[in-house]
């Protein structure tokens, strides 16, 4: 990620360029980039060339894979103009100020931008990830789910790849001397970073497995129904029999409690402050009701805006995705993890893998006496939910702004 010679960042608009041949993980790279700046609170958008070249014709009325044929003008013509399209809107969404941060991802078969930007190269020559990003992603996607078999369709990719080959012109130390650019070789394995004075890289290219969210209450000892779930608990992950698995608790009571009875099922446990429960300041132990009752005019603006709401002498949910960026950077390289925390903190983590806006953050349900199993996929995450039979509910609906 791009950070801005000036002193503040972000502060002027930002292109990133994703380059390269298919099937290297470029749109992976994309999607990554612009959800995590999203939950940072850094607008940003994904201008996908490919989504405008179906938009804009169907590959069915052509021959497949000799739409990308470099010696096929007429449809070269067609690639040229969506490819110009996506820069026009992104130059509009920039300027009409709807956001901070723009990344085009394209094969760019010639990668010299005509715009200033950061261009972010995926650069592949290990045929396992090629095979793997094929056919994992490339033969569901909409160029040919439901169009041919997925024997044929890997094959009509594979040309299609070829087809590119013959053109794309990769980023060169001399002759591009003067751009900025990172190469991310073979999925992440080593990075190449050229003409860039500050950079924050997060690229990091590894699927995890799964990360398991568990949400407790208050900092106490646990209940009788505390300790009938961490019992539980404790029954699912020895039927998930999970290699590398891993905790990671918050140091409250509770949630240490819990961790202690998957001590022997996990070879490391952490126990992180910054997956403490939100900080209500003033209002710390007090329900929604004494809240309310004591505090109408802090209740009242809370309702209004939650995601940036701080408590007297205490946190906002945005000072929270602050604090748990550290978390996100880690499990985003892990597999297999157990996060023991609160409402609040799950919240977040929750809002980050199914890119939720800021809005929409503060009201996600994270029930309690729930296991969430969160499971990346390609392009999105798949979130499943395993709840135990034991009461207790203190999820409060978004407010109608009406009333």
């Amino acid at each position: 990620m791009l950070l801005d010679n000036s002193s503040e960042q972000f502060r002027v608009p930002n292109v990133i360029a994703l380059v390269g041949l298919p099937a290297r993980g470029k749109t992976y790279i994309s999607h990554k980039l612009y959800r995590y700046l999203n939950w940072i609170g850094i607008e940003a958008k994904a201008f996908k060339v490919g989504e405008y070249r179906r938009k804009a014709c169907n590959l069915e009325e052509y021959d497949e894979y000799e739409f990308f044929s470099p010696n096929n003008a007429r449809c070269q013509k067609i690639r040229d103009e969506v490819a110009q399209l996506a820069i026009d809107n992104m130059r509009k969404y920039l300027a009409n100020k709807e956001g901070e941060v723009v990344d085009l991802d394209a094969t760019q078969s010639d990668a010299r931008p005509t715009i200033p930007c950061l261009l972010v190269e995926s650069v592949c020559d290990d045929p396992d990830i090629i095979n793997s990003n094929i056919t994992e992603v490339k033969i569901n996607s909409p160029d040919y789910k439901g169009i041919m078999s997925q024997e044929e369709a890997k094959e009509d990719f594979l040309k299609r790849i070829e087809n590119y080959r013959m053109q794309y012109e990769p980023l060169d130390e001399d002759y591009d001397e003067e751009l900025s650019y990172i190469k991310v070789i073979n999925a992440g394995k080593s990075f190449y970073v050229h003409n860039v004075n500050e950079v924050f890289i997060y690229l990091d290219m590894e699927k995890v497995s799964t990360t398991v969210l568990v949400a407790l209450e208050e900092d106490s000892p646990l209940s009788v129904n505390g300790l009938l779930y961490a019992g539980k608990l404790r029954e699912y992950f020895e039927a998930e029999d999970l290699d590398d698995f891993r905790v990671w608790s918050s140091q409250k009571i509770r949630a240490a409690q819990t961790a202690s009875h998957l001590k022997d099922l996990t070879g490391h446990t952490e126990f992180w402050k910054c997956l403490d429960e939100i900080d209500a300041g003033m209002c710390e132990g007090l329900t929604y009701e004494d809240f309310k009752a004591r505090y109408p005019k802090q209740f009242a603006e809370r309702d209004k805006d939650k995601y940036h709401y701080r408590y007297p002498s205490g946190e906002s949910y945005e000072d929270l995705v602050a604090r748990l960026e550290p978390v996100i950077m880690e499990l985003e390289r892990q597999s297999n993890v157990l996060v023991i925390s609160h409402q609040a903190v799950l919240r977040c983590i929750l809002a980050h893998f199914t890119n939720k806006n800021r809005d929409d953050l503060p009201y996600l349900k994270v029930p309690l006496h729930t296991t969430i199993k969160l499971t990346p996929k390609a392009y999105s995450c798949e979130v499943e939910l395993f709840p135990f039979p034991i009461k207790a509910d203190t999820y409060r609906e978004k407010p109608d702004q009406k009333q």
